[in-house]
């Protein structure tokens, strides 16, 4: 078919294998990336048939990388995050912008959070909402799994991402919900009405 082409095309301009991808977007900055990254790769090696692929941010260098990949055969590809949504089966994604443009890509994802407990307690008491993902927050749902602080560990987010790439239901589930999203943002004037959305929210 015509994906199975264009995911091929995908592995061999990147150097990647030929495994389906796992993509891991640990956030932009060096302490969220130093927090949520090493979490994030403890499930590695509890899916051996798929590679897990990160989507390095803009500003940070190989070599911070380095000191989290290194040896373990992870992949990192920079100025390619949307390539990788497009062509991943499902995404670890830290909490922000980023869950919503991986929303829109329908790719199923587990939203990660964790921060300083007692920054995190403070922001709780000030900021009263239900949902952290821009994907909840708009459909007023918990149609994306949060994982947040204490609930962020290697069995749950193994249960997820096991949920989302074996049980058809789950996956299904998400992807309707995505396309509800896809309505109230879609069309256009799409642009605005985000931008219109995230600032209710926040």
């Amino acid at each position: 078919s015509e994906r199975k082409k264009d995911f091929k095309a995908f592995t061999q301009n990147n150097h990647l294998s030929d495994k389906p991808v796992i993509a891991l977007l640990p956030g932009s900055r060096k302490q969220e990336i130093s927090t949520m990254l090493p979490i994030m790769l403890s499930v590695k090696n509890d899916f051996p048939n798929y590679q897990f692929v990160i989507a390095g941010a803009p500003g940070q260098s190989p070599e911070f990388y380095k000191q989290f990949i290194d040896g373990s055969g992870v992949s990192i590809l920079f100025g390619k995050t949307y390539e990788i949504l497009e062509h991943a089966s499902a995404g670890l994604v830290t909490s922000g912008t980023a869950t919503l443009e991986t929303g829109l890509f329908s790719l199923p994802q587990v939203v990660c959070y964790k921060g300083n407990s007692i920054s995190y307690a403070i922001a709780k008491r000030l900021i009263k909402i239900k949902y952290i993902s821009l994907v909840n927050l708009i459909l007023d749902k918990p149609a994306v799994k949060e994982l947040i602080q204490h609930e962020l560990n290697n069995a749950n987010i193994k249960s997820e991402l096991n949920a989302l790439l074996n049980d058809n239901v789950r996956s299904q589930q998400m992807k309707d919900d995505y396309s509800l999203l896809h309505d109230k943002l879609g069309g256009p004037g799409a642009s605005e009405r985000t931008a219109d959305g995230i600032l209710k929210f926040l």
